[in-house]
């Protein structure tokens, strides 16, 4: 609990209306979890305007309002607070509600298109194994030191934000590793979050739909940069063109990682096979198990971020030797035959490229390489196209099915993504809206050698339909088919 002048610390406040001398029990975005004591942040979103819900929020026992506008309607004794933005208000209350719990914290923030996911769970499993106890917020999971749960958002909203680092302090952990993405930027869901480093993977088209056009996006991107401090350090990829641009207004101390060139951070790749790679980071030799260059990039900024974070270079390496990928990013199930299966969640053009890229590298004489994918509903189309472009440039075969069509028709989105298939390669091509089927087909057109690429959902477990998730895995899928044809299973 805490006194309403302890929790504006700090916040620039417009104007106040109602009892100052309230005790905040809680705080909370949503109306319908308002309980007596609480406070609750009018947050005017994408599809919703908090300010409609103040008097539900009053009759359910809010004690204090956060708001842009004053109620037109009597409100009695309620405390009324206008701010010019709700969103990145909140996120400084919900520091002070939570006792400031970043400032106890070394937090690292990791953005960019693709790569967040991995570079931030693999620093969190690295500094657990360092002897660290850490946490992490990813899009897969929530961690808490050993504690974990399964995560509904990238990057959670401010308050719930503020809540997992206090958990964290109270676990006794030291550092934390966030994906910081667009849409948090954009909405302020780390105000108030003091960081200690920022990691920058990369930047190619996606969330069009939410951003509008590909310079909003890139704002937002930089947007966390702009607010790092001269304590922190930021880490960027000079191989990705916005590399730089990040680097633009920002105060903190520079540093870039490079799998080609001079940087910082150089890594370089000596051999590739299909469980792994010799690799060499500052000029020492590792092997990891991990195959893909965007991979080596991934784990150059992993070893950059520990190493700005004080960590012995030697230590750092030897543990980086044991780290296994992430679920979801190139999982691999062996299908017989010396077939293989690949689950990774690439649901963008550029990551796309990037994994088939690998698999063309690593598959040998005359296998082929079966591509089976979609693109989620409701999100941005101009790139579905752009898939199926990718998808049968370097695939032999390709199989367009249903990934998260949410309240699209799949057979629309499918129509969408065909407009990009290459004229001449319409015989390489099927279309099977049953995601189950579509899989099935792949693995019975397989043979000897071959590789079949499940792109698209990666460690999701649920395909979304008319605003129902009904549960899909395309691990579970692949290993159904296994266990029916007596094959083994395991992941690399």
């Amino acid at each position: 609990m805490k006194n309403f002048s302890e929790l504006i610390r700090n916040i620039k406040v417009l104007a106040i209306q109602g009892n100052q001398e309230v005790i905040i029990n809680g705080l909370t975005l949503n109306s319908k979890e308002v309980a007596p004591g609480m406070l609750f942040a009018a947050i005017r979103g994408t599809h919703a305007d908090g300010h409609r819900y103040i008097a539900q929020a009053i009759e359910h026992g809010a004690v204090a309002i956060l708001c842009e506008e004053f109620p037109s309607f009597e409100t009695g004794e309620t405390l009324l607070v206008k701010v010019e933005n709700v969103s990145e208000s909140i996120g400084h209350i919900a520091s002070n509600f939570y006792d400031n719990p970043s400032e106890s914290l070394k937090v690292v923030g990791v953005t960019g298109t693709n790569g967040k996911t991995t570079i931030a769970t693999l620093l969190y499993k690295l500094f657990e194994n360092l002897g660290y106890p850490s946490g992490l917020i990813s899009t897969i999971r929530v961690c808490v030191h050993l504690n974990s749960k399964d995560s509904t958002h990238t990057t959670p909203d401010a308050i719930t934000f503020q809540h997992h680092l206090a958990d964290m302090v109270k676990a006794g952990c030291h550092y934390v590793f966030v994906e910081v993405s667009s849409h948090a930027m954009d909405q302020h869901r780390v105000a108030g979050v003091r960081f200690a480093g920022g990691i920058f993977t990369n930047l190619t088209r996606d969330h069009l739909d939410y951003h509008g056009d590909f310079q909003s996006y890139i704002k937002a991107k930089k947007a966390f940069f702009d607010q790092l401090g001269h304590h922190a350090f930021a880490l960027t990829n000079q191989e990705d063109r916005n590399g730089l641009i990040m680097f633009q207004n920002c105060k903190a101390r520079k540093y870039s990682y490079t799998t080609r060139g001079s940087a910082d951070f150089e890594g370089r790749i000596i051999e590739q096979h299909i469980d792994g790679m010799l690799v060499s980071f500052q000029s020492k030799e590792l092997w990891i198990r991990f195959i893909g260059r965007y991979n080596v990039s991934n784990l150059l900024a992993v070893y950059g971020a520990a190493v700005l974070l004080g960590q012995d270079q030697t230590g750092i390496l030897t543990e980086m030797s044991l780290l296994e990928p992430v679920e979801g990013r190139l999982e691999t199930v062996l299908l017989g035959n010396n077939r293989i299966g690949i689950v990774d969640y690439a649901h963008t053009p550029d990551a796309l490229e990037n994994v088939l890229s690998t698999l063309v590298e690593l598959k040998k004489g005359n296998a082929r390489i079966i591509t089976v994918f979609g693109a989620g509903g409701d999100r941005d189309r101009g790139k579905r196209p752009l898939m199926a472009e990718v998808a049968c440039r370097l695939s032999d075969q390709v199989i367009i099915t249903s990934d998260n069509p949410r309240t699209e028709d799949p057979q629309t989105i499918m129509d969408d993504i065909k407009v990009g298939v290459p004229e001449g390669a319409d015989s390489r091509v099927l279309s099977i809206a049953n995601r189950h089927e579509a899989i099935k087909t792949a693995v019975a057109l397989a043979q000897t050698g071959d590789i079949i690429l499940l792109a698209g959902k990666g460690h999701e477990t649920y395909q979304e339909i008319n605003g129902v998730k009904h549960h899909f895995d395309d691990r579970e899928e692949l290993s159904r088919l296994v266990e029916n044809h007596n094959l083994k299973s395991h992941t690399i």
